[in-house]
């Protein structure tokens, strides 16, 4: 089968190995299909769980999605961007057809684009992208409405973060949230995603921004860098005693938006608790199959509000990431300041070991460029 070129790339071969450094195929794109040459790309949890077959069991995995980079090579058909642009890749590319996107919903769209064909390796053998992206490569093939434009002079290793959890996190705060200026919120679980959220909920205006981790540098950090005026460190406090300490902090009521980045059962609990009467809360950690909730459902009658889950923070990638790529040119928003580390392509096993330690917000792969 003809192909566009060879790179390479980083593959997961089989639930919980190592990965393997490879050389793959890039098809010749099709009508509406883009090749990117990726400057840089974010590890992010869900590769890892792509890794340990916590996704699916469709193994070989193309690996990365969190990517900035330039269009190289596009389809016949292609008109949402040129050859040269550079842009951040998305996984929710709106499609314009379906059922919430006729409904003016497309934050929810159920029928996102991805390229028309996979990559493969020399054998012929199709790899499944992470999340229709797989950027853990030289050049991977996408659908053009996984492109969207920023201005080229941004750090491709911070702006290609809104691609996935840094997105998920600010817009879980701002989008699904609502967060209003002067309000109260906070953020259960400060990595990647949670500490986005606290630098959004700052960026809109909330008054009241409290952190709750049980690592107490992850909580100085959220203080200092991301703009929570307040920190709890949650380690061995019951549910009602961490209810009482963020009681304290908002004149006895609660939080106005109470966000959930962790996404375990006693999490998602915490954060229903400790918001005020109808208050919203916010479901951003993404939980594991095998887990079960139960509250009381006069509770959940009595105490109003909504409960919300977040996917991709509710985000509109063309609306949301140039804006945010605008706002981080202008010292208004962060993003450099969750770029813990930059790596090579080979490093990323031990970017995986370093995240499971808990010693970083992200590690960034950044492409050396010929």
């Amino acid at each position: 089968m003809p192909y566009y070129d060879k790179v390479q790339a980083i593959i997961a071969t089989e639930a919980n190995a190592p990965t393997t450094s490879t050389t793959i195929c890039i098809p010749e794109p099709g009508p509406h299909d883009v090749v990117v040459k990726i400057q840089a790309c974010g590890v992010c949890h869900t590769d890892l769980a792509y890794c340990e077959g916590n996704i699916s069991d469709n193994f070989p995995f193309l690996l990365g999605h969190e990517a900035a980079g330039v269009v190289e090579a596009t389809g016949s058909a292609v008109e949402h961007v040129q050859e040269g642009d550079f842009v951040v890749l998305n996984w929710r590319a709106v499609c314009g057809e379906c059922r919430a996107c006729k409904k003016g919903e497309p934050k929810y769209c159920f029928n996102t684009h991805n390229a028309s064909q996979p990559m493969t390796l020399e054998d012929g053998t199709e790899l499944e992208a992470a999340l229709g992206i797989g950027a853990f490569a030289e050049k991977t093939l996408v659908h053009e409405k996984q492109c969207t434009r920023v201005d080229a002079s941004a750090d491709p290793a911070a702006v290609g973060l809104l691609g996935c959890g840094i997105m998920a996190g600010l817009g879980a705060a701002v989008n699904t949230g609502e967060i209003k200026r002067g309000e109260s919120i906070a953020v259960i679980g400060v990595g990647g995603v949670g500490m986005a959220a606290i630098a959004g909920a700052a960026l809109a205006g909330a008054s009241t921004i409290i952190a709750i981790d049980i690592s107490d540098e992850k909580l100085e950090r959220a203080r200092k860098e991301f703009g929570a005026t307040h920190t709890i460190n949650s380690k061995g406090l019951s549910r009602d005693a961490l209810v009482e300490k963020v009681q304290e902090l908002t004149g006895g009521v609660g939080v106005d938006v109470a966000v959930d980045a962790v996404g375990r059962p006693e999490t998602y609990e915490q954060a229903f608790y400790i918001r005020d009467l109808a208050g919203r809360v916010v479901m951003v950690g993404v939980p594991s199959p095998d887990m079960k909730l139960e509250l009381p459902l006069l509770d959940i009658f009595g105490r109003g509000g909504a409960l919300k889950s977040s996917w991709y923070g509710d985000c509109l990638p063309e609306r949301d990431f140039p804006m945010y790529t605008d706002l981080f040119q202008q010292g208004r928003f962060p993003l450099d300041s969750f770029v813990d580390e930059r790596i090579g392509l080979g490093d990323v096993d031990a970017a995986f070991d370093t995240m499971k330690q808990g010693k970083v917000l992200r590690s960034v792969v950044e492409m050396e460029q010929a």
